[in-house]
């Protein structure tokens, strides 16, 4: 058991039989009375998230997941489907646990799995993927006065602002934690 005063973003546990992710975490600390955690979960199994207050003092069964490195290998429109690297096993993972990280995958990549009691719940990013970019309109300078940007369409549907001099088919650096743009690769 954990206190909830230890809860930060990608910590994961057990509550009301269900394994939940911290998304977003922020303690509030009121005038008078005990602070609040206010967090966002993911529900690991179903992908669904929540908002849950929570009051200082109160605690939470932390699990160990296991982790392993796979392959990521293609979408079937329902299912993501990985392959683990040591073994070869195949396996698929549903749509909705990977909805941060779709718009960074790109197939052959090798990323970090965690899995608990064998199952497999959710994906490690990278902190930097490269993508290419497939639609860049002409960039004019004009008459700006500091760094002008544009938008851009990458391989993955992922769509940023990035300086004036990035070309159709330049291959771009990606922050995936916050999605930006890093540099050209």
């Amino acid at each position: 058991m954990i206190d909830v005063n230890e809860l930060r973003k990608g910590v994961t546990f057990t509550m009301d039989g269900e394994l939940y992710k911290v998304i977003d975490y922020q303690h509030h600390k009121p005038g008078r009375g005990k602070a609040i955690i206010r967090t966002k979960l993911r529900n690991l199994r179903s992908g669904g998230t929540v908002d849950k207050n929570f009051t200082s003092g109160d605690r939470v069964q932390d699990i160990r997941l296991d982790h392993q490195t796979v392959q990521y290998l293609y979408n079937d429109g329902e299912f993501y489907h990985f392959m683990d690297v040591e073994t070869y096993e195949q396996f698929p993972l549903p749509d909705a646990v990977l909805e941060e990280a779709k718009p960074y995958l790109v197939e052959n990549t090798e990323i970090g799995l965690s899995g608990f009691e064998g199952e497999p719940l959710d994906i490690d990013l990278p902190i930097t993927v490269d993508l290419r970019v497939v639609e860049a309109p002409p960039g004019f300078a004009g008459d700006t006065a500091t760094g002008a940007t544009k938008d851009v369409t990458l391989e993955t549907g992922l769509k940023l602002q990035v300086p004036l001099f990035i070309q159709e088919g330049d291959v771009l650096r990606i922050d995936t934690r916050d999605g930006r743009y890093v540099t050209r690769a």
